[in-house]
């Protein structure tokens, strides 16, 4: 995939300059440049200075872990170790339920790994809905897999090897046990790659780490824009190619509309699928927004039982006034693809009876999404 948004850039003549960069005032970068055999930004290729009339900080992020474990590659392992290693464990524990942790789960699962999960948080993937992290919990741990939620241990008690790591670990105000498995996989999230580059320099202001914007991408810095996992947030590759959009819309002077991070989809690649966008359930309570819902099970979507992926179901959150909706959450098959329709309707301020009045194909998957969006007025056809 990198060879190909490599020829991208080549065909819109854009100018690809390898090394280092480092801001010398707001417009101004000075590129170590990367040797001949490659290695990134040494100085060995020399120098080179670059002006502009703006710049977009788009530097993304890295694995970080918890303090005290130091990850080796070996035993103690992170979600770049998996992508670039062959050799699979008999056991594995993963610290951190969000979508890294569980979708690793998930596979190493599929793979015939025995595997404990451990989320600090009541449940796995937080940032989702009660209803998806309730059912992702339950479907793991019928699938045999160990889930431990309100997980605690001390980084000190872990011990590693040669054969394998121990842990003490249990659930918060619980007895703690010995765990005992041959990897270690720490999905603790990531940590924005915005050290040295010399932004003190400018005006560009930092929050733990992340460059502060607004909704068209602005930093502090007037002509300095930033985007991608720098900026935080939801951190998601399809986020930040929006991000991207929106800040080359405001510098061409096209007056693009603010980003809405509310209608930005999210997925997660577990086995059954998770995908969302806009508010949870949860979130609506919070802002004191009063609601309607309609919910609807793949078991009665003629294609789920075709391909025989029954679990799972759609729930669409509406607006109780207006009955615009407000948050659609998907868990089953391919749910990361139909996410996209209700992406679609949010841009464009649809009513839950809009979604469900237009026409699904049948037999297809997606008339989960139409059957909820319907269940909203409890109109729901085939159930």
């Amino acid at each position: 995939m990198w060879t190909g948004l490599k020829g991208l850039v080549d065909k819109n003549k854009v100018t690809w300059i390898g090394g280092r960069g480092r801001f010398e005032g707001p417009t101004t970068i000075r590129i170590a440049l990367n040797g001949e055999d490659g290695a990134p930004g040494g100085g060995a290729g020399g120098e080179r200075v670059v002006t502009a009339r703006d710049v977009i900080i788009a530097t993304g992020s890295r694995v970080k872990s918890l303090p005290g474990l130091v990850p080796d590659g070996r035993r103690i392992i992170t979600s770049d170790d998996v992508t670039t290693k062959a050799d699979l464990p008999k056991s594995i524990a993963i610290v951190g339920a969000g979508a890294v942790g569980s979708e690793f789960a998930s596979f190493f699962h599929d793979l015939g790994v025995a595997v404990t999960l451990l989320e600090y948080l009541p449940g796995i993937v937080p940032l989702e809905d009660r209803d998806l992290s309730q059912a992702l919990e339950r479907s793991f741990s019928r699938r045999g897999m160990k889930v431990m939620t309100n997980a605690r241990f001390d980084a000190a008690s872990v011990k590693v090897s040669d054969d394998g790591v121990t842990l003490t670990v249990g659930p918060e105000g619980g007895p703690a046990t010995e765990l005992k498995v041959e990897q270690l996989l720490v999905a603790t999230g990531r940590a924005p790659n915005t050290e040295d580059l010399g932004l003190e320099t400018t005006k560009v202001e930092l929050e733990r780490g992340f460059v502060k914007v607004d909704g068209w991408m602005h930093t502090a810095q007037e002509h300095v824009y930033a985007i991608g996992d720098a900026i935080g947030g939801l951190m998601l590759a399809h986020v930040a190619a929006h991000e991207g959009i929106v800040a080359a819309h405001e510098i061409a002077g096209e007056g693009p509309e603010p980003i809405d991070y509310d209608h930005q989809p999210r997925a997660t690649y577990t086995h059954p699928q998770v995908a969302s966008i806009g508010l949870t359930e949860q979130q609506c309570t919070e802002r004191g927004i009063a609601i309607k819902k309609g919910v609807f099970n793949f078991a009665a979507v003629a294609k789920a039982v075709i391909v025989g992926e029954t679990e799972g179901f759609a729930k669409v959150i509406a607006d109780a006034a207006t009955d615009e909706v407000l948050g659609v959450h998907l868990f089953g098959p391919a749910v990361t693809d139909l996410i996209a329709e209700a992406a679609l309707g949010m841009t464009l301020e649809a009513t839950a009876w809009e979604i469900g009045a237009a026409t699904h194909p049948h037999p297809t998957l997606a008339e989960v999404v139409g059957e909820a969006a319907m269940a909203v007025a409890g109109r729901q056809i085939n159930s």
